[in-house]
């Protein structure tokens, strides 16, 4: 089955007039796709427009595509933006352009999901080089907030991004059917809590737990406060197994894990 390419959705004429950016991180440690899911558009806006010290971005006129990567994945984007350039306004290390916005394309921001592998270290590229290779990945119902379960070897949760994506269909039925070996990283200081999960639901039953306790009725965890938790802690999956897996194996490989990372010693396990 042939992919469909990004133009073939956009339909863009002039293909040499386009530049794509691809947005990894603005000032050295922002996160676009965060700040995206914060709805903190003008921030992206500004760093889509950006000059840097020495180099132009882009030419009046030309019509610039902003894509921002999805983390955990790094050839999946979400389009976020098309504009023109109405006027170059001669700043270097700033935002040096004024723009317009290209409303008919505004149905596809935040639900447009790009794939492509992006072998360049330069992040503004000319549409005509790579825009063949930008393939249409998703188009989603709505717009995006995480909706898109990333595959268990890259799940990597914040407390409150696990709230909101235990509601999402898709993260759902992915966590309901594996049994399987979770860790929480609590991020202030480092340490660790090992736990399993083999009964009903699986890992979404249990990590329901901790959305709503905050401790999941673990006897260390109860220690500490709900608004530590929800600040600090973060949650991914070390290994998953099938719903048909008997549950002294997975006993046994939560205690090889605790071994491993040391979690009794200098964490939050105690068995």
């Amino acid at each position: 089955m042939n992919s469909i390419k990004l133009n073939d959705i956009l339909k863009l004429d002039n293909i040499n007039n386009v530049k794509i950016r691809f947005n990894l991180m603005f000032a050295g440690n922002w996160n676009p796709i965060e700040t995206f899911k914060n709805n903190e558009i003008e921030l992206l806006l500004d760093g889509q427009y950006w000059n840097y010290n020495k180099n132009k971005s882009f030419k009046q006129g030309q019509i610039t595509i902003g894509l921002i990567r999805i983390k955990n994945n790094e050839n999946l984007w979400l389009l976020f933006h098309i504009g023109r350039i109405t006027k170059d306004l001669n700043i270097l290390n700033g935002v040096g352009y004024d723009y317009e916005t290209l409303s008919e394309f505004q149905k596809y921001f935040g639900r447009l999901i790009i794939r492509f592998k992006n072998s360049s270290q330069n992040m503004i590229r000319n549409a005509e080089s790579v825009i063949e290779n930008c393939e249409v990945a998703q188009i989603l119902p709505d717009i995006f907030d995480n909706d898109i379960f990333p595959g268990y070897d890259k799940v990597n949760l914040s407390w409150k991004e696990l709230s909101k994506v235990l509601e999402k269909e898709n993260w759902k039925t992915a966590l309901q059917n594996q049994k399987g070996i979770y860790l929480i990283t609590d991020a202030s200081n480092g340490m660790r809590y090992v736990g399993s999960a083999y009964g009903d639901e699986m890992i979404l039953n249990r990590w329901k737990s901790y959305v709503k306790t905050g401790n999941g009725n673990n006897k260390d965890l109860k220690k500490l406060t709900f608004e530590h938790i929800k600040e600090n802690f973060r949650f991914s999956i070390l290994d998953i197994y099938k719903s048909t897996t008997d549950t002294q194996t997975i006993i046994e490989r939560e205690n090889w894990w605790k071994e491993v990372l040391m979690s009794r010693k200098f964490g939050y396990n105690r068995n």
